[in-house]
């Protein structure tokens, strides 16, 4: 029954997309599409006709005409079909260079850390053994200086390995961390955050809970702006019933 209605899919989005090769068809089909996907495609097209009415033998595309169809194309499933001068491979090409183009520009100009601030931190790292780089970055955010986790493990000593006094047991009861995993894998869920971008390269926090023996995803909740109230709301949905893990692995964001 399931490959039934699959097949049954394919075929009606087959017949209802957009036809550029018999005129009457193409007509038909336009019917059963909303009035969106035809204002876009309509831009779509309109702005091919813009190059092609230059009267070059080679249409020549400019910066901003591959803005317009990256643009465009995002506001209708049949963006694909709505192509004439250039090949989907093509415009997703523009999209990732432009992606990339975007965040080269945003990165130039970040003030780097100064020499100042790099002594400090070894300092720190030398004279605090047990002090590991999230200990570090928040005596450097006391001070007024505000630098990342990965900023300040760049600049410790290589061969100092991370520590923290939440590590240190009494010596009877003491396991390394492989150990640890071992011991207690079916009962330790493991959560973070991770960003991903839309279209337009706007931030979008995805927050994740996994469960780490069997990998599997016990709950994923997204937002544009993470606070302390979402992140704990987050964790009362993955944890209905008072069911919920032994240990969580963790960072120490806010």
């Amino acid at each position: 029954m399931s490959k039934f209605l699959g097949w049954l899919k394919e075929r009606i989005k087959h017949w209802t997309k957009p036809a550029s090769s018999v005129l009457i068809i193409g007509v038909l089909s336009d019917l059963t599409r909303s009035h969106a996907d035809l204002v876009v495609e309509n831009a779509l097209l309109r702005q091919q006709l813009i190059v092609l009415n230059r009267q070059v033998k080679r249409p020549q595309l400019t910066n901003p005409d591959r803005f317009h169809l990256v643009f465009l194309s995002h506001f209708t499933k049949f963006w694909k079909q709505a192509l004439h001068i250039v090949q989907p491979d093509t415009l997703l090409r523009w999209h990732r260079e432009l992606f990339g183009m975007y965040w080269r520009k945003k990165s130039q100009g970040k003030p780097k850390i100064s020499a100042e601030t790099i002594a400090l931190i070894e300092k720190m790292a030398k004279e605090n053994q047990l002090w590991g780089a999230e200990r570090i970055r928040g005596e450097l955010i006391k001070l007024g200086t505000e630098v990342s986790k990965r900023t300040v493990q760049r600049y410790m000593p290589k061969d100092k390995k991370e520590h923290s006094t939440s590590h240190i047991v009494p010596m009877p009861f003491r396991e390394n961390w492989a150990t640890f995993l071992k011991n207690q894998v079916s009962g330790i869920w493991a959560c973070d955050f991770t960003v991903v971008y839309d279209w337009l390269f706007r931030q979008w926090y995805v927050f994740v809970v996994m469960e780490l023996k069997t990998r599997r995803i016990v709950h994923t909740g997204v937002t544009k702006y993470p606070t302390d109230k979402w992140t704990a709301q987050q964790l009362r949905e993955a944890t209905p019933w008072g069911k919920g893990p032994k240990c969580l692995i963790r960072d120490r964001d806010k």
